[in-house]
């Protein structure tokens, strides 16, 4: 099979955890006699220093005759330390999800056990976490009117969405909960005991909900909602929500796994589809190759089912859960007993070509070279 991908390397440690999920899905192409062709594509702070533009027109049209997008991070201190700045990093995202229509950004939550210790939660709590949050991405209050006085001492961030939003990313999650591996259940997580968006999102969902009669629908405000999450995961299957609160609960459940950076993500578009770790920038570990690259690889797994290459995304995912059981782990995971970014992904890359198997001594593997003796 032969896809085309653009791979966008972004900001930060952005370029080093992409350089790891490009190898892997070099290791998939040669197992599998698949052909990946990639182009690689200016947005962020490193756009703005080359072209002035956080996302410049190339990336946009290179994108859209993509069969897949590989995005890395986004951000850079000089931009978040500067309030009056014109033009920023995050424009370049924000522009791309509009340009591309990239209405839905899907999340899934898992734990580990080798990592429940990381986890504020305990343990028990931590069993059989298992659930995906549907982020609508195109509307809401990051993309409504903005507008502040002349004496600046009022601003104005309108929130604004049309049933036909709510509509295209509430199917999508419908469509997620009914499949059988899943437990049929959808929550809506909303607040619409005071908003006006918030009491559409309930009635456009009320109404596809007799669409779906083998999912049950639950409601819930985003106040508890982010209780829940804390208190028992284990009750969700299928979050759907707004952008802005689906940027916020998403970013808490993160810790459930015990890292952000292992959590993947897509963001679902009617042109293609975007893949990227939710991590963010991660200025400060930027060039020193301790980075945690999973979640930008299991990003690219999730990338493989969405061109329908299931067997290659169970292969990459059971690699990292792989590296995770025996301890190959990064900084952010364990500061001391660590591993290099380049040294999981080699580890990886060996699992996925069938170089690794069985058990392993770990006192045989260098820091920066995966060879198993």
């Amino acid at each position: 099979m032969k896809k085309n991908i653009a791979v966008i390397n972004g900001d930060g440690i952005g370029p080093e955890v992409t350089a790891q999920s490009i190898r892997v899905l070099n290791a998939v192409a040669e197992r599998f006699n698949h052909e990946f062709n990639y182009t690689y594509c200016l947005m962020g702070a490193c756009a703005i220093d080359e072209t002035g533009n956080p996302l410049p027109d190339e990336t946009i049209e290179v994108c859209l005759n993509s069969d897949a997008i590989l995005f890395g991070a986004i951000g850079h201190p000089k931009y978040d330390n500067d309030p009056t700045a014109k033009v920023r990093p995050e424009q370049g995202l924000l522009k791309l999800r509009k340009s591309l229509q990239l209405y839905g950004n899907l999340r899934p939550i898992n734990t580990y056990p080798a990592l429940e210790h990381l986890s504020p939660l305990k343990a028990k709590q931590l069993e059989n976490v298992d659930f995906i949050i549907f982020r609508e991405l195109t509307g809401g209050i990051y993309f409504g009117k903005k507008e502040l006085n002349d004496d600046k001492t009022k601003a104005l961030d309108e929130c604004t969405y049309t049933k036909e939003e709510i509509e295209r990313i509430a199917h999508l999650a419908f469509h997620f909960a009914s499949k059988p591996e899943r437990r049929q259940k959808l929550t809506l997580v909303d607040k619409a005991n005071v908003l006006e968006t918030s009491r559409l999102w309930r009635k456009v969902v009320q109404e596809i909900a007799l669409q779906y009669p083998d999912v049950k629908v639950d409601y819930m405000f985003v106040d508890n909602a982010a209780m829940q999450i804390i208190i028992n995961p284990q009750q969700f299957d299928v979050i759907l929500t707004e952008n802005m609160f689906g940027d916020i609960i998403s970013d808490e459940a993160s810790v459930l796994s015990g890292s952000l950076g292992l959590l993947p993500s897509a963001s679902v578009g009617v042109c293609t589809t975007l893949f990227e770790p939710i991590h963010g920038s991660y200025p400060q570990a930027a060039g020193k190759d301790i980075a945690n690259p999973l979640g930008s690889i299991l990003s690219a797994a999730l990338m493989l089912e969405y061109l329908g290459m299931n067997e290659e995304a169970k292969l990459v995912k059971a690699a990292c859960n792989w590296t995770l059981q025996n301890k190959f782990v990064t900084k952010d995971i364990d500061p001391i007993n660590f591993y290099f970014t380049s040294t999981i992904g080699e580890l990886i890359t060996d699992f996925v070509l069938g170089k690794i198997t069985g058990d392993v001594n770990q006192e045989n593997i260098q820091l920066r070279k995966s060879t198993i003796i």
